[in-house]
C-alpha cells in the first residue's frame, strides 16, 4: 500500500575504504575534524558493532552485499580476471543474491557510486545485474587507484574523461542526483 511505502526510511549507506571507528568525530575521534559526516550521523542510524567482512577490498564488498562471512563468500580476494571488455575483478556470480536486489523486492530504487571491484561490464558481476538500478564509478578496483581516470563507468558503458577531470567531483555529483530524483 502507499501507506507501507510512505513509512519506508531512506537509506544512504557510506562505505570508505581503509577508514575505521576512530578516524571520524561522530564515534569520539578529536584530532581530524569530520563535521559534515558527524552532522549526518546525528539523524542516522550509526553501527557501533559492525567489522569489514575482510581485509581488502572486494571481498569485504562481496561479504557486504550478500550478507555471507568470509569463508562462505563467492570473492575471497582481490583477484582478476580478464574479459572481452578487459581486466576486471572477480565478478559475482549471477546466483547470489545482494542486498541491492531485496531491496529493490521492497521498492527501493538503488545506485552505487565510486569503487565496485565485483565484476565487469556485461558479467554477471556487473552493479546494474546484482540489483542496482544506476551506477557510476569505478568497475575496477585497480582503476580507482587514478583521481584522474581516463574514463569511468556510468552502468556498462564507458564515460571518457582523458584524465581531465577529478573523479570525486562527478562520482559525489553523480550519488545527490539519483538521491535528489528519488527523493
Amino acid at each position: 500500500s502507499s501507506a507501507a511505502q510512505e513509512s519506508k526510511p531512506n537509506i544512504v549507506f557510506i562505505l570508505a575504504d581503509d577508514m575505521g571507528i576512530g578516524d571520524l568525530g561522530c564515534y569520539g575521534q578529536e584530532k581530524i575534524l569530520t563535521p559534515n559526516i558527524d552532522a549526518l550521523a546525528e539523524s542516522s542510524l550509526m553501527f557501533s558493532h559492525h567489522y569489514s567482512g575482510s581485509t581488502v577490498s572486494a571481498p569485504s564488498r562481496c561479504c557486504l552485499l550478500t550478507g555471507k562471512h568470509t569463508g562462505h563468500s563467492y570473492v575471497r580476494g582481490n583477484k582478476g580476471v580478464k574479459t572481452d571488455n578487459g581486466s576486471f575483478d572477480l565478478h559475482i556470480p549471477e546466483e547470489e543474491v545482494t542486498v541491492a536486489e531485496i531491496l529493490k523486492d521492497q521498492g527501493y530504487a538503488t545506485a552505487c557510486v565510486g569503487k565496485w571491484g565485483l565484476g565487469g561490464p556485461h558479467t554477471s558481476g556487473s552493479p546494474v545485474r546484482q540489483g542496482f538500478d544506476y551506477f557510476y564509478g569505478y568497475l575496477s578496483q585497480g582503476a580507482a587507484h587514478r583521481y584522474y581516470p581516463e574514463y569511468l563507468y556510468e552502468n556498462e558503458e564507458k564515460v571518457y574523461l582523458n584524465g581531465e577531470k577529478y573523479s570525486h567531483f562527478m562520482i559525489m555529483e553523480k550519488g545527490l542526483e539519483f538521491i535528489s530524483s528519488h527523493a
